[in-house]
């Protein structure tokens, strides 16, 4: 999904010439084709969450009129898994060994996902505050895989990760997906649920797989039902 200039600063809620402003003044990733500028919904969405910009839900609720059939969230953690046994101090080694798990086909090149997802948090932290990272690239983790999935690692101690709020990650997301609309709507799922603080007090406390996805599975009910309302911090 392409932006073009305007269009991202009605997302920010800001003019298009504080925007522009942004651009050379806070790194806003911008891509120039034939003289004209557009930004990635998905950069614009990573970089809001890095920088504290407050951006608007419907630049992921907008996925949801992709045609794409996208299972829920617990489906997916499912098929992904959540693992307990990375053991790491630094960011790095805990990128390796999370890319190590991934459930990908043998002919997918995990020493150049690593590489990539290296050069990405070069670029500005994963780590979205409150101990969690989603680590991905810029352009989506896109493969030639079958099924979407979402693989939580909940580390053994938290590591450093430059996290916007400076507080070390305990809990990462890892979004892998066929395709970009796929791939936004599995974020917009994620955005929803990590509001709930009672979920993210239990990956802090790296909570019982199945209790988790109890957790997840409750939240996606309560998003069709309306009987049960995520719990945010003030």
């Amino acid at each position: 999904m392409q932006l073009t200039l305007p269009q991202a600063a009605s997302y920010l809620g800001v003019s298009e010439s504080t925007a522009r402003r942004w651009i050379s003044e806070r790194a806003l990733p911008v891509h120039e084709v034939n003289e004209r500028l557009y930004l990635n919904a998905v950069e614009l969405w990573e970089w809001a969450a890095e920088q504290g910009v407050p951006v608007s839900r419907s630049l992921l609720e907008h996925a949801r009129r992709s045609p794409d059939d996208v299972p829920p969230l617990s489906e997916l953690l499912r098929t992904g898994g959540i693992l307990y046994k990375i053991d790491a101090t630094e960011k790095r080694d805990v990128l390796r060994q999370f890319v190590a798990e991934l459930p990908l086909p043998p002919e997918q090149d995990r020493a150049t996902l690593l590489s990539v997802l290296e050069a990405r948090e070069a670029m500005g932290s994963t780590g979205i505050g409150d101990g969690i990272a989603i680590p991905h690239v810029r352009n989506p983790i896109v493969m030639h895989i079958d099924h979407a999935f979402v693989m939580l690692a909940l580390l053994r101690r938290p590591v450093e990760f430059d996290a916007i709020d400076g507080q070390p990650v305990h809990a990462l997301f890892m979004v892998v997906s066929p395709t970009v609309p796929v791939h936004l709507r599995i974020l917009a799922q994620l955005g929803f649920v990590l509001r709930d603080s009672v979920l993210r007090d239990m990956l802090r406390e790296r909570a019982p797989a199945e209790d988790i996805l109890g957790r997840i599975e409750m939240l996606e009910a309560s998003r069709t039902t309306g009987s049960f309302r995520t719990s945010s911090r003030p």
